[in-house]
């Protein structure tokens, strides 16, 4: 399936991706765990070119979450050193497609290496106006939703705000994501069907789609697979069919 199948005009504003199946990858080509986390940032690398191309404002990948501390060591310092070979390396081509790199989750308590790696690579790209790449790093949904409630808790003691002033608006700027328009389709990869703790309240109406490919495996065809997919769902917020069509 080649590009100009897509509808430019339904381009998904926002595209979150739980990127799953690395590890299995490597096992199943006998490989270790660390060869198919290389190769999952190479497909990565695809999906962000892809996205950029066709025109999505904002991609969400999913890169390192809290629970993923609990893994061996050694695979823990691997993945680290990925992503700040990840950022670096890629620095360029960020540039180069005019891309804007953001980083969502619980930054610091990183390692220092990690936050000053990537916290040059925001700076090198806060000026770039095209597709913003959000990594969720050492992030965790549930961490912040109550992060959020602390946050609004903290400001009800300072009577800063009443309870009234608590809503679906005030609780989605206390996110992360506060300026990041919710995902419009999330993707997961590896054939499993769960959402990992990842963007839980931004993913309210989100499409999902599935795919049985592991990471690696999951590259520029794939990701505009999942797009056509999209502009094939009718999206209703609530509503019936008839009342769209007004």
């Amino acid at each position: 399936m080649h590009i100009d199948i897509i509808d430019k005009t339904k381009i998904p504003q926002h595209v979150a991706v739980i990127m799953d199946g690395n590890g299995r990858w490597a096992k199943k080509h006998k490989q270790e765990r660390f060869f198919g986390h290389k190769k999952g940032a190479e497909s990565a690398k695809e999906v962000t070119e892809i996205a950029s191309e066709i025109g999505v404002k904002y991609l969400t990948l999913y890169a390192f979450s809290k629970e993923n501390w609990n893994r061996p060591e050694d695979e823990v310092h691997s993945l680290m050193g990925l992503l700040i070979q990840g950022v670096t390396e890629n620095l360029d081509q960020l540039n180069d497609l005019n891309i804007k790199l953001k980083i969502i989750g619980d930054f610091e308590n990183l390692p220092e290496n990690v936050k000053k790696s990537v916290d040059d690579s925001i700076i090198s790209t806060k000026d770039n106006t095209g597709m913003t790449l959000i990594i969720a790093l050492n992030y965790g949904s549930r961490w912040e939703m109550i992060e959020a409630v602390k946050s609004i808790a903290e400001s009800y003691k300072n009577n800063d705000i009443t309870l009234n002033d608590i809503d679906d608006k005030l609780f989605s700027q206390r996110l992360t994501t506060c300026e990041i328009p919710d995902p419009d389709l999330l993707i997961r990869t590896s054939g499993e069907f769960r959402i990992s703790n990842f963007l839980l309240w931004q993913i309210s109406y989100s499409e999902l789609f599935f795919s049985e490919l592991y990471w690696p495996d999951f590259r520029k065809q794939q990701f505009i697979d999942a797009i056509v997919d999209y502009q094939k769902r009718e999206r209703r917020f609530g509503k019936t069919s008839s009342q769209l069509k007004k």
